[in-house]
């Protein structure tokens, strides 16, 4: 695998958009809903960093199933989340990608009647976007390779790397045979 991001400089650009969150927020009460499951990382690091009253809450989106890294169709579960209604909230996101993901969850949480939402998101996918919408906070752009690591997967693995990584074809080629041999 090829690093993008190093531990160190994801800690840095993490921690400069949690500076310019709490600048946005400041002396407000904020509720942070992360997207499962990538997020977790990402929301573990900010809420540390940010001297803000808060509530932390989920929500469940998916466009990826399986051995794939092209986006399917999305599903939204939200019987996790918070009640938001009247609340300041920010939605945590891993990667702005296509974009049909933060905005399909942005619209079912409008429906929720928050005072005031906006999103956050680690990383920035450049030209993949299909979306005119934009997030409100980004920590990195990245070129336009499949990526994993600081909390993003490839079949549920690899979310645990402190870096952040792009998976090759040979990386591809090497998980399906390790999965192959372990669901033997």
């Amino acid at each position: 695998m090829k690093t993008l991001l190093t531990r160190e400089q994801l800690h840095d650009g993490v921690a400069k958009m949690a500076d310019q969150i709490a600048a946005c927020y400041e002396n407000r009460h904020l509720t942070i809903v992360g997207v499962l499951t990538g997020s977790l990382v990402l929301v573990a690091d900010v809420i540390r960093l940010l001297d803000l009253p808060m509530r932390v809450g989920v929500i469940a989106a998916s466009s990826y199933r399986g051995a794939t890294t092209v986006p399917g169709e999305l599903s939204v579960n939200d019987e996790l989340m918070l009640d938001i209604r009247g609340r300041d909230v920010l939605l945590m996101d891993d990667i702005f990608d296509t974009g049909r993901t933060l905005v399909r969850v942005l619209e079912k949480m409008q429906q929720y009647e928050p005072n005031s939402l906006r999103s956050a998101v680690l990383l920035r996918k450049q030209g993949r976007q299909e979306v005119t919408a934009e997030p409100d906070f980004v920590a990195f752009d990245i070129p336009d390779e499949f990526v994993v690591g600081y909390g993003l997967d490839y079949e549920d693995m690899y979310r645990n790397l402190p870096y952040l990584a792009a998976l090759e074809e040979a990386d591809l080629a090497r998980h399906a045979k390790s999965v192959g041999v372990m669901g033997s």
